[in-house]
């Protein structure tokens, strides 16, 4: 019998009141009336022209020949029921990016631009490496290693794709210019500084207090008490606990002096040039997957925006 002239209807209740030893219960199961099971089955032993229920006063029976035709059926049901299941849990293509970047740059910068994104590019699996350390970019046909990274180029092996350019202002906690105010670059001689210990590849000779004292007109003074952290965020939330400031990249900390959470007591005055880049380090041959070309392209559209909306950061 063709596929396209199966009496489903009729099979569905064969095979429920085969199961259930009744008309009523396999209705109640199928969500129809008694008499539409009865009729259904009437009209499947009238096409095969077999018995397939004993019907009496206290019920019905499956015969042999409902007993074999209702298994085959059950069977059947199974495994389109499985199929079903298979194709709803089918992932369309997806291409894989394992991204390495600075612990810092990724949770203060990165990460809130990156949410709305992966919200609009679900086949594109990005997995997070907050690691300092350059590892070799490579890409193929479904996943991709690129590198975000932060010092001086240029980067040896690879090719690179600029982001911005950077500046280092002295940024604090509101709440300790309530304690003691800074309107000078030497008021900051009355506070605890704070200053990162930079220890990866490309970040030799990066501006420190002692640069920043020196381009503020302050060049040979003591310095205060420097507290010194090998994690960028570690020393920042000394900060923003308002224990002191910190000489900060403004791209790590522009969200924070916009949501009021820092505030630079100088402004726009006294920001120190920096010569280290964010770059993103891509592969130096062959072309991005599926959906990593997308992601390069939103990187650097944001990158661009950010450099021309942030106040003090190089144009772009």
């Amino acid at each position: 019998m063709k596929i396209e002239r199966l009496p489903l209807n009729g099979l569905r209740a064969l095979a429920a009141a085969s199961r259930e030893g009744s008309f009523k219960v396999a209705a109640d199961r199928l969500g129809v009336t008694p008499g539409a099971v009865s009729r259904q089955i009437k009209q499947l032993e009238e096409r095969l022209t077999v018995t397939l229920f004993e019907r009496h006063a206290n019920g019905v029976r499956t015969t042999a020949a409902g007993r074999r035709l209702a298994e085959d059926v059950d069977a059947g049901l199974a495994r389109i029921a499985v199929g079903m299941e298979a194709i709803a849990n089918i992932t369309p293509d997806v291409t894989r990016l394992l991204l390495s970047a600075p612990p810092s740059f990724t949770q203060l910068w990165l990460l809130p631009r990156l949410a709305d994104f992966e919200l609009r590019h679900r086949q594109l699996e990005i997995s997070i490496d907050a690691s300092q350390a350059l590892s070799e970019p490579s890409w193929h046909d479904t996943d991709a290693r690129l590198a975000l990274r932060y010092g001086r180029p240029p980067w040896p092996g690879v090719s690179t794709l600029p982001l911005f350019g950077d500046v280092l202002v002295p940024v604090c906690s509101p709440t300790l210019l309530d304690h003691r105010p800074i309107e000078r670059p030497q008021d900051l001689l009355a506070h605890t500084l704070f200053d990162v210990c930079w220890s990866t590849s490309g970040s030799g000779g990066f501006p420190n207090w002692r640069d920043w004292f020196s381009a503020a007109g302050l060049a040979g003074q003591p310095l205060p008490t420097l507290r010194h952290y090998s994690l960028y965020g570690l020393a920042l939330d000394q900060v923003i606990a308002g224990r002191g400031l910190i000489l900060a990249s403004l791209p790590v900390v522009a969200d924070r002096l916009v949501s009021g959470v820092l505030t630079c007591p100088f402004g726009d005055r006294w920001m120190l040039p920096s010569p280290f880049r964010y770059e993103l380090v891509i592969p130096d041959n062959g072309k991005p997957p599926p959906g990593i070309r997308e992601f390069i392209d939103w990187l650097l559209d944001e990158a661009r925006h950010f450099s021309l909306t942030t106040p003090g950061m190089p144009e772009p």
